[in-house]
């Protein structure tokens, strides 16, 4: 792989990710790779309102770049927004700073009649590893 991820937008009004939450609308992520129902791959801008003190993005902004591929892709897997999460662990690796590109992809790893687990690698431009995250999800009886 080159040292640098180029990556071709795809156009969203094409792949049904369900309702787009104004959190993902705000962060302005770009759909950059999708498989229905297995991975999800989106590029969220780093920007200056993202920063902590010491300039580097932070983790609750990068949280929340994985929590908006983890959402639509637990949509794409199961069909319904009868679904929440109900934990999400975060680890960081490596600061980001203003004006790279947090690339997430969220793959789903298993899923069941009422659980669903995904797990996440974030990565910037250079294709170094930024944070890795897991979830899991439960089908809610209505």
């Amino acid at each position: 792989m080159s040292s640098t991820r180029s990556r071709t937008e795809l156009d969203p009004d094409t792949i049904d990710l369900g309702p787009v939450p104004h959190c993902f609308s705000s962060m302005q992520g770009r759909i950059l790779d999708f498989i229905e129902g297995e991975s999800l791959t989106i590029g969220f801008p780093v920007l200056m309102h993202y920063l902590n003190p010491s300039g580097s993005m932070q983790g609750g902004f990068i949280s929340a770049a994985v929590d908006n591929v983890f959402g639509p892709l637990c949509y794409s897997a199961t069909k319904t927004t009868a679904t929440t999460m109900i934990d999400m662990v975060t680890s960081y690796h490596r600061p980001i700073f203003e004006g790279d590109e947090l690339i997430v992809t969220a793959t789903v790893k298993t899923k069941g009649r009422t659980k669903i687990h995904m797990i996440a690698e974030a990565y910037n431009r250079e294709n170094k590893l930024i944070a890795t995250a897991s979830c899991d999800y439960i089908h809610l009886q209505r």
